[in-house]
């Protein structure tokens, strides 16, 4: 069995064209969904909180990150109390062009 090196975005690996896009929406999204079940809160509450019906809860709980807008789920993030810092550097080849990450 032989196997090939990602790139770091699975969906680039997949050839998606808008691969960037979900490897970001994908990375914010699990941070949210983390800070939500370290909470412990219940779906409901998530709702109220986010400001977004249950259902969507549900996705969001799901993994279903791509139904969420970038800037939405930023929303979230902030909704969380949360702080968002961008760094933008140079890219070096070889390196994905994003990285996201949360303190803990």
């Amino acid at each position: 069995m032989e196997f090939e090196k990602g790139s770091g975005n699975v969906f680039a690996d997949l050839g998606l064209t808008d691969a960037d896009e979900l490897y970001v929406r994908a990375q914010i999204g699990f941070g949210v969904f983390e800070i939500l079940k370290n909470r412990k809160l219940k779906q409901r509450e998530i709702a109220e909180l986010l400001g977004i019906p249950q259902p969507e809860v549900s996705h969001l709980m799901n993994g279903h990150f791509s139904r969420f807008t970038t800037d939405k789920l930023l929303d979230f993030l902030r909704r969380l109390d949360q702080k968002v810092t961008i760094k933008i550097v140079p890219h070096k080849r070889g390196e994905p062009y994003q990285v996201i990450g949360f303190a803990s």
